[in-house]
Parts: structure tokens; sequence; C-alpha cells
């Protein structure tokens, strides 16, 4: 199957490893939850009275038995929920997509597919239309629009990952080994990444 002439506008950009690596970041940092929580001294149980008086045990001072110092004490600066998403220019974005598709096809890793359609959702026949794409390992597919068939027979085989092109991302591009896109998805990436 002959492929198509690709577009300059999103095919032809030139490495730039630091803009990539702050869209990674800027990505993995979005996706993180940010719910880890470790108690301070005012909030682990126990601890109201001093363990034992000030002077004249022979033993050093000691308010609470909750102090950060002891066994099942609080923790010091430990940490608490919270954000970790920043801003990151859309250009900067967009910028990152269009190399990490630049190089895909520098690499000889991109196919470009008129439509990806089956007749009923068969893992065994999605399997069979990758194969004969000649794609393998792992493997993200880009649509230009849902398609519920093609979804649940290519969601059982392993390393293949279906995305709408709305949805395409840097962590995605570089995780993956072949990317198969429809031609609709790419006139639609053109609009969306210049």
């Amino acid at each position: 199957m002959a492929q198509p002439k690709l577009s300059q506008k999103i095919f032809n950009e030139k490495m730039n490893e630091n803009v990539v690596a702050d869209t990674l970041t800027w990505y993995l940092a979005s996706r993180r939850r940010g719910t880890h929580s470790a108690k301070t001294r005012a909030e682990v149980r126990g601890g109201g009275r001093k363990p034992w008086r000030q002077k004249g045990t022979g033993r050093a001072r000691a308010g609470s038995i909750r102090s950060p110092l002891w066994e099942k004490g609080g923790v010091i600066f430990g940490p608490k929920p919270r954000s970790y998403k920043y801003r990151l220019p859309i250009k900067v974005r967009k910028l990152a997509q269009r190399i990490v598709l630049s190089d895909k096809v520098v690499q000889g890793k991109v196919k470009i597919v008129e439509e990806l359609s089956l007749a009923e959702k068969k893992t065994k026949l999605a399997l069979k239309l990758l194969q004969d794409l000649g794609v393998k390992d792992k493997i993200l597919i880009v649509l230009s629009k849902k398609n519920e068939v093609f979804n649940k027979a290519a969601r059982n085989i392993r390393g293949v990952k279906v995305i709408l092109f709305n949805e395409l991302n840097v962590f995605d591009l570089l995780n993956a080994d072949w990317l198969v896109l429809e031609k609709k998805a790419v006139s639609s990436l053109e609009e969306a990444l210049t």
C-alpha cells in the first residue's frame, strides 16, 4: 500500500530535546493526583500528657510522646495533598508534538491508512489488519472519529492503544514503537498543531 505524501506543516520539525523533555515533564506532572499525606505531631493520635516531669528524673525533657523524634511520632515537613499542575505554553506543547511526529517519520515508524474499519468486533480481525500493515510491539492508533467496533476489537491486543486525534500527547507518542494514523486524523492534526 503506497503511503500518501506527508504534510510538511507537522512532519518537518527539527529535533529539540529540551522542548520534548519539558513537555513530557509537564504532562507527567499534570497526571499526578497528589493525594499523598503524612501526619504532623498535631495530627498523630496520643501524646496529650507530658510523659514525665521536667526535672529530677535524669532523662531528657519531653513534652509529648508524639514528638517527631520519637517512635510513632509525627513527621516533620511531611508531604501534604497538593496539585503538581503548572502551565506550559500551548505553542510549546504543539511544537513538542510536531517534533516527535517528525522524528517518528524519520525513523520510518508511521503508517497512514485511509480508514480503520472492521466488519465485526473481533480481536482476530484487528490483529490481522495490524499484521498486514507490518506494525508490531507497542502501537499507537490515532482515529479521526469514534469507532466503537475497532476500539472493542483492538483493546485486547497487548501493546495497542487507540486514541482520537484530539487526545494525542507526547507521552503516548514517545512510548509507542509504531504510529498508525487515519488519513482524516492527519488533516485534523494539521489544523490542531499549526
